[in-house]
């Protein structure tokens, strides 16, 4: 059964509004959603941010978010 986050459809307002879901992105991508610029794409799925983010959140670090936060 898919956990609460599918990263395709969640958007990053609804993940860092969470408190297990905004540790787990501390803990990953630590200083990520104290970044100003995360108030512009609150709206937005986290697969679409992360793939803006490029080179700051490297394929390892994709993967880790997925498989963390689909698992709550």
């Amino acid at each position: 059964m898919p956990g609460r986050f599918d990263l395709d459809v969640a958007t990053i307002g609804q993940i860092l509004d969470d408190p297990q879901a905004k540790a787990i992105v501390d803990d990953v991508v630590p200083g990520m959603a104290d970044n100003p610029m995360v108030s512009m794409v609150r709206g937005m799925t986290a697969t679409s941010v992360l793939a803006m983010a490029g080179s700051q959140v490297n394929a390892a670090k994709v993967a880790q978010l997925r498989e963390r936060l689909t698992a709550l």
